[in-house]
C-alpha cells in the first residue's frame, strides 16, 4: 500500500455518557452516525423474541439498531 495514500477512516457511532437521573442510571443518550439509509420500524413479536423486517436489498449488509423508547 502506498504510504502517501492512506484510506479515509469513517467516523464510528459515538455515544456520549447519558445524563444521570437522581439515584440511578441515565435517561436518553444522543447517537450520531453516518450511513446509507434509515428506516423507522416497530418491533413485532416473534416467538419469545422480537423481529424487524428489512428490505431484501439489505441482506448481507451491516446495520445498527437503536431502541428509541
Amino acid at each position: 500500500m502506498d504510504p502517501k495514500r492512506t484510506p479515509a477512516k469513517r467516523p464510528r457511532l459515538q455515544a456520549p455518557t447519558a445524563a444521570k437521573k437522581p439515584g440511578g442510571f441515565g435517561g436518553k443518550t444522543k447517537f450520531e452516525g453516518y450511513g446509507e439509509e434509515m428506516i423507522e420500524k416497530t418491533v413485532r413479536q416473534s416467538g419469545n423474541s422480537g423481529r424487524v423486517y428489512l428490505p431484501p436489498e439489505w441482506v448481507g449488509k451491516n446495520v445498527k439498531i437503536i431502541r428509541i423508547n
